[in-house]
């Protein structure tokens, strides 16, 4: 039988299995934000022993229009406890003559590294 790992379970090393979601708004243009909801693809390892996430969605539908994105997260960021976060930084596609910048830190999910 396998194992459960619950979100306050302390684990060293990495997880192979696992993605983080994330809840932020963009940045303000031509005058409105939109909700970003997000949920990554499986890690992808990297050569220096750490991981990114991939993702690509839509920001919920505002002032008449929504974006699409397509990004990669930053390497896993140890926060203690077993967990890990990744950074985010990127710009949706540009729809009604405008874009908007994305960045924030996803949720926790289980790893040090």
């Amino acid at each position: 039988m396998r194992e459960k790992i619950g979100k306050d379970d302390f684990v060293l090393g990495f997880v192979p299995h696992h993605n983080h979601g994330s809840v932020d708004y963009t940045g303000i243009s031509a005058n409105h934000v939109h909700q970003c909801l997000d949920v990554t693809s499986p890690p992808i390892q990297t050569q220096d022993g750490s991981h990114i996430h991939y993702t690509e969605g839509y920001v919920l539908f505002e002032d008449g229009h929504t974006h699409h994105y397509r990004a990669y997260s930053g390497p896993a960021i140890p926060i203690g406890n077993g967990m890990h976060v990744h950074y985010y930084d990127f710009h949706t596609s540009e729809d009604s003559g405008h874009s908007h910048h994305v960045k924030g830190v996803d949720h926790p999910a289980p790893g040090s590294k």
